[in-house]
């Protein structure tokens, strides 16, 4: 199905997102099941009601977009996850000095997977502090990283 630009959508989303303070994550289009899918954040993170409360402001504005040129989809509003991967500089930011996980696309000093504190993130590569060093990675090494989550 045809659609309009990801990039549009979300441009047009966050002109709503933005006074309810809430960040627009991410938004993804599944061909297959015509769903529009949008996944938001704000800084004390999401439940139930804050999804529902953002699926209802956009559901008419959106449908005057007309994303899909007046084919039939379903729109739905979620949380991005606990562990879900830094996309933005915003991701990375928010995360300085906190416990991380990165996997790597080939091993680095014979490991493909590392945890440690987040120090510094720059255009071509990130800072982390492990257990015994600080390792310089480049972004393009990273195939994901996301915030470490700990049970306790």
């Amino acid at each position: 199905m045809n659609i309009k630009p990801i990039a549009e959508i979300r441009a047009f989303l966050e002109t709503i997102a933005g006074p309810m303070c809430i960040e627009v994550v991410d938004v993804e289009w599944n061909d297959r099941s015509a769903e529009l899918t949008v996944l938001i954040d704000t800084e004390n993170g999401v439940d139930l009601d804050t999804c529902e409360k953002f699926h209802n402001a956009i559901m008419e504005p959106i449908d005057g977009l007309d994303p899909t040129y007046d084919k039939p989809y379903t729109l739905n509003v979620s949380s991005p996850g606990l562990d879900r991967p830094f996309k933005t500089a915003r991701d990375f930011e928010r995360n300085l000095n906190k416990e991380v996980e990165v996997k790597l696309y080939a091993p680095l000093k014979g490991k493909k997977y590392l945890e440690g504190v987040l120090l510094e993130y720059g255009e071509n590569a990130i800072v982390l502090k492990t257990e015994k060093e600080e390792i310089k990675i480049a972004l393009n090494k990273i195939a994901k990283i996301n915030k470490a989550i700990k049970f306790e």
